[in-house]
């Protein structure tokens, strides 16, 4: 065997060890490792250079590289733990942890005042079996008004201006749409509440708002009356303001409705007897409703000497400030964690 290789073999192991005892960090340490065992590395180059050596001594040589290796690697191994303990030992002298300071306050989101409403009155409606049904807020101009008996030109429209993205498109300023949309497929009878986010071009204030929620509600049926508008209202009221609440309906107008009323509930403050809260009428209202006028069934497919129906209408932050107390539309849009952690 020729005698050149054994002393090189020996020259790297003795270079290779020299530096390991020098290493001080895991990024020199890897740099030795790649120098000599890597495949560029000095002792992979003596391997190459077997086709050097004479046939009969290979098999000699290579076993000294293999010892030559594994003496490396056991040298690499041993010094790398000896690195990762002087680095622990530092991070522990430096980074100091105190066991006696309080722990980090975890902090859980709840549900929105509007939110906690709505659930609400989705339990009552669906309780006497009303199905839930959304619908699009940008919508047709046909369906939030000329289908409501609101045709172009109409005095109903200034009440109700809107965000019109186009002629034929608005962001709809009732969730009425959906209603017109149910009756559209013709699928009777039909007893639905659809809440949802509706849009009007109102300046913000205390009681108004360009975005806020309404909860409209419709039964389509053979034989309906107002005196089921009427039943079906007050339940509602009782089951939302409490079993003593009273009701009381005043005539309206609406577009879309025939008869019309205004419903307003006895105040669950003062009973009745007038306080601030009612502004001392002893009343408080609360939504709008009325009998499906025929043309609006007429507009969607159904007939009307056949079908009747009544439909409502209520704002959901109405509900929220009504029932939580709250004298300010705004602070439920605020985003003030002081005020929304009360519900």
């Amino acid at each position: 065997m020729d005698l050149n290789i054994r002393e090189k073999l020996e020259n790297i192991v003795s270079r290779a060890v020299s530096k390991l005892d020098e290493a001080g960090t895991p990024e020199a340490l890897n740099e030795i490792r790649v120098s000599f065992l890597g495949k560029k590395g000095e002792l992979t180059g003596v391997l190459k250079s077997m086709r050097d050596v004479a046939p009969e001594d290979r098999p000699k040589v290579g076993q000294l590289v293999n010892e030559a290796r594994d003496m490396l690697e056991a040298k690499l191994e041993t010094v790398r733990k000896k690195i990762e303990a002087a680095v622990l030992a530092k991070k522990l002298e430096t980074e100091i942890i105190d066991v006696t300071l309080p722990a980090r306050k975890t902090v859980f989101g709840h549900r929105h005042p509007n939110t906690i409403a709505l659930e609400e009155v989705e339990r009552i409606f669906t309780g006497m079996g009303y199905e839930v049904v959304s619908g699009p807020e940008i919508e047709y101009d046909l369906y939030n008004f000329e289908k409501l008996n609101i045709p172009a030109n109409h005095p109903a429209k200034d009440e109700q201006d809107t965000f019109y993205i186009n002629k034929e498109i608005v962001l709809r300023t009732q969730t009425s749409p959906c209603q017109a949309r149910v009756m559209e497929q013709g699928k009777l009878p039909i007893r639905m509440i659809s809440p949802g986010r509706v849009f009007r071009s109102d300046e913000v204030d205390a009681t108004h708002s360009p975005s806020f929620h309404q909860i409209e509600g419709l039964v389509v049926d053979k034989h309906i009356t107002f005196a089921d508008l009427k039943g079906t209202l007050e339940q509602f009221a009782k089951e939302l303001f409490g079993e003593d609440t009273r009701t009381k309906f005043r005539p309206h107008h609406f577009p879309f409705t025939e008869p019309s009323a205004e419903m307003d509930v006895s105040c669950f403050k003062c009973g009745g007897k007038g306080c601030r809260f009612c502004k001392g009428e002893g009343w408080i209202e609360i939504l709008g409703c009325g009998m499906v006028h025929p043309h609006v069934f007429e507009m969607c497919g159904i007939d009307p000497e056949e079908y009747t129906g009544f439909a409502f209408g209520v704002g959901l932050e109405r509900i929220a400030l009504l029932k939580y107390e709250i004298d300010d539309m705004r602070l439920l849009y605020e985003n003030d964690d002081r005020f929304l952690k009360q519900f």
